[in-house]
């Protein structure tokens, strides 16, 4: 039998699957917490394209030729600032009054003002190109802003980087205008994208559409700031200074982003999302449950009443006020007044900016605190008044400041009282004066205050029956130690914690060598605010406080048993200050303060109230 070679069947060949790309590695990067919430989404980073290099060396041959292209620069920087406000009235009412105000303050800067005198000097006398002149003025006024804030210390740090980040911002903007670079926008963002950036300049929150932006987070930035100010008014979770931020995200990437904790999560795993989705919906809950708050009263659960107010620093966070519940003012900054102005505000402005606050708190009460200004702080507008500080300091926190430098220049309290005493009919409002430290300092101010009523009523300005009440920061150890010599003069007292705390303790929190000492909670501390609130109840004045621990839930239960009722506090923090109170009953705080005050350090402080607070 005849046999054929055949070849063996081949098998088939298999087709090999490609194989399966491994997931990308999960990621946690930690920044500041900025606004609150739980917010889940496809990241989109909206990058800054460069500003153009500037030659330090670079001398202007023709001047007349770089003051015109600064003006420009300036007019087509105007022109963009209008068109950021056409676009707020798609943001919230909240949104709009915050951001709108800010703008104002930009176009202000780009019109008759010291930073466009300063350009135009460096640019005539100095032979700088415009760029330069822009560069080296607007980081000029803000290095003399942190300066100044530095060597004050105290409360004034943050409005000092704020107002310095007003100058760099208006810096930026003119020198893209002068260089033609172009600006980022947001148009092409897609609905529930998480906005991934490596700073976001406060005139970018104009751009921000948060019914399509569910989270924000970059890699610069602080949580004091005008853009966290901005998006605290837009309700936006946000993050920011999350370092490396950029490099590890990437478009597309799942995020989470938690504003309550800082953190950030890129690619986020199947239990990390599943979390994350719980704190969305507890989020949720929460800001329900804190808004069902805001018409119940601040009440301990044994029915002693408190009153939470909020501070205020500039008119645009009023709505922030009347969101969280508080019931009025407990201390109006009137600083904001005389920032980045060639001039001071006269009388009649100012009653009509003080009325148009007083009147929108709708009954609650206004405490208005002259303007605490002094040390090495910088302001054309005070200068020009004459409010001059005499000589050279090497400590400009222990000189002349608050009210001893008023009162050397008294021009600039009269105008305050009788603005404020023309608003009063506005509605309730008290008038606080800042950084008392003798008797005889309050009783010339007090003396002074009811001349310039006497002048105002002889001129048939309509005033009430009554002066609004004049009161006293409390915010040295002389002040808090003379509580009962000074409640006898003053009609009512706030003690200024901020303050305060940095003078008993010799402590500047703005010098990075001894900021770890600063601490409202040493027993120091406490001592002379426990002192400063017996002498105001022996005489039967109304005393307040204010400053960072009057919004910390965990320490006002030690400071309600210390005997005060009345706190002043950022607007976001009465909400939750009031939920804790209200489990609250008065012998709790009693004991717990009683507790507190036989200790003799910080660290066994802070145990007792952490205790007490994870029992509560």
């Amino acid at each position: 039998m005849k046999t054929t070679d055949r070849p063996e069947p081949v098998p088939p060949r298999r087709r090999r699957r490609p194989a399966r790309s491994a997931a990308p590695p999960e990621i946690r990067l930690m920044g500041d917490a900025t606004v609150g919430g739980v917010a889940i989404g496809p990241a989109m980073l909206v990058l800054e394209s460069p500003t153009p290099d500037i030659d330090p060396t670079a001398r202007a041959d023709d001047p007349d030729h770089e003051r015109a292209r600064l003006a420009e620069a300036i007019e087509r920087s105007v022109r963009q600032i209008e068109r950021l406000r056409d676009r707020l009235a798609i943001l919230p009412e909240d949104g709009q009054i915050e951001i709108g105000s800010l703008l104002e303050v930009y176009r202000r800067m780009l019109g008759p003002s010291r930073l466009q005198r300063g350009i135009h000097d460096r640019i005539t006398r100095g032979g700088r190109t415009a760029e330069l002149a822009v560069r080296e003025e607007t980081e000029s006024l803000a290095q003399a802003l942190l300066r100044d804030a530095a060597g004050a210390g105290g409360e004034d740090t943050a409005t000092a980087q704020r107002r310095a980040g007003e100058f760099r911002e208006i810096g930026q903007r003119l020198l893209r205008n002068l260089g033609r670079a172009p600006f980022r926008s947001f148009s092409a963002v897609p609905a529930g994208t998480v906005l991934v950036a490596e700073q976001l300049r406060p005139a970018d929150a104009a751009l921000i559409d948060p019914s399509r932006i569910v989270a924000v987070a970059t890699e610069e930035g602080g949580s004091t700031g005008h853009t966290a100010i901005m998006l605290r008014a837009l309700g936006i979770p946000t993050v920011l200074a999350a370092h490396r931020l950029t490099a590890s995200a990437r478009d597309g990437a799942t995020m989470v982003v938690d504003g309550t904790t800082g953190q950030v999560v890129i690619d986020p795993t199947e239990d990390t999302l599943a979390v994350a989705r719980r704190g969305v919906a507890e989020h949720a809950r929460e800001r329900q449950a804190l808004g069902r708050l805001r018409r119940l009263p601040a009440r301990l659960s044994s029915g002693e009443k408190l009153q939470l107010q909020a501070n205020l620093e500039l008119p645009a966070e009023l709505p922030l006020i009347a969101q969280s519940g508080a019931s009025g003012i407990g201390l109006l900054r009137t600083e904001f007044l005389f920032m980045n102005a060639m001039t001071m505000p006269d009388e009649d402005r100012q009653a009509a900016i003080y009325a148009e606050i007083i009147g929108t708190m709708a009954g609650d009460s206004t405490t208005i605190r002259v303007v605490d200004w002094g040390g090495e702080k910088h302001s054309d507008a005070l200068e020009r008044a004459g409010l001059n500080q005499e000589g050279d300091t090497i400590n400009p926190a222990l000189g002349m400041r608050g009210l001893r430098l008023l009162l050397r220049y008294p021009t600039v309290l009269e105008t305050q009282f009788a603005a404020i005493l023309k608003a009063s009919v506005a509605g309730p409002v008290r008038v606080m004066l800042p950084m008392v430290t003798t008797v005889l300092e309050l009783r010339e101010a007090r003396d002074l205050y009811h001349r310039v009523a006497r002048r105002l009523r002889r001129k048939g300005v309509p005033l009430g029956d009554t002066l609004p009440p004049l009161g006293i920061m409390v915010e040295t150890p002389a002040a808090a130690i003379m509580g009962d010599a000074l409640a006898q003069e003053a009609e009512f007292l706030a003690i200024g914690t901020n303050d305060l705390t940095m003078y008993t303790l010799a402590v500047d929190r703005a010098s990075a060598d001894v900021a770890s000492l600063y601490h409202p909670l040493h027993p120091a501390v406490l001592r002379l605010i426990q002192a400063a609130t017996e002498a105001a109840l022996r005489q039967y004045r109304p005393i307040s406080l204010c400053g960072e621990i009057a919004g910390d839930p965990r320490v006002v239960p030690l400071l309600v048993g210390l005997g005060l009722r009345s706190f002043s506090m950022t607007a976001s923090a009465v909400p939750r200050v009031k939920r804790a109170v209200r489990a609250l009953s008065f012998e709790d705080c009693r004991r717990l303060a009683h507790r507190v005050m036989e200790a003799s350090d910080v660290v066994e402080v802070t145990r007792l109230i952490d205790d007490f607070a994870a029992g509560a």
